[in-house]
């Protein structure tokens, strides 16, 4: 076990472990493909996109999990939790946004870098405009599943 993990590059007062998990090449490759890290996409379709995986998923534990499971309003109350939700986590990416960039970056040339205030304006309004786009498709496709009722 100690062969394979190693201070990494060999220096160890990095703080980082080489492991062959940390290091191999699939899981650079699956990091890389992640709308964060992926080159080439706008500050708007990096929140869309990772707006969109989060309000799709977000409604299940609110209408499986949350108090009003067991009544015939469950996943309308789902879907408004998710909504607030949302509004909650967009308020957390404004407040950050106010606290990190207080003034703009005037050498940035490119507009693919999130660490500008106008950038970080369009990724939030991304991330907001795709949670509550796949939330509201996710609610369309629950009720459209019928109940089922164990006796």
């Amino acid at each position: 076990m100690a062969n394979f993990i190693k201070a990494y590059n060999n220096d160890p007062s990095v703080g980082h472990l080489s492991t062959p998990i940390t290091s191999s090449a699939v899981t650079r490759a699956i990091l890389q493909n992640l709308p964060a890290y992926r080159f080439g996409l706008t500050p708007l379709l990096r929140g869309l996109e990772i707006g969109l995986a989060h309000g799709y998923f977000l409604i299940g534990p609110f209408v499986n999990l949350g108090p009003l499971r067991n009544s015939s309003i469950s996943l309308l109350a789902g879907f408004f939790s998710t909504i607030g939700l949302i509004l909650i986590l967009t308020l957390g990416l404004t407040i950050y946004g106010l606290a990190t960039f207080q003034d703009e970056k005037l050498d940035s040339t490119t507009n693919f870098d999130l660490q500008t205030k106008t950038a970080w304006n369009q990724f939030k309004g991304g991330f907001f405009v795709g949670a509550c786009g796949s939330a509201g498709f996710a609610f369309i496709c629950l009720s459209s599943i019928p109940t089922f009722t164990v006796t």
